[in-house]
């Protein structure tokens, strides 16, 4: 994970995690308007997931 991918997962989750699938990006998005961090930690965690 590149230094601009957290940067990007910082300022807005949803658009860090668009290359992993729509659903990761709904859940990102819904985790985004409920309360800024989840959105942030959902984001890290889609990121970090070697399986992906």
């Amino acid at each position: 994970m590149s230094i601009w991918r957290v940067i990007l997962c910082i300022i807005c989750p949803p658009l860090a995690v668009l290359d992993k699938g729509c659903g990761s990006i709904i859940i990102t998005f819904l985790l985004t308007i409920f309360g800024w961090v989840p959105g942030v930690i959902a984001a890290l965690v889609i990121l970090n997931n070697p399986e992906r």
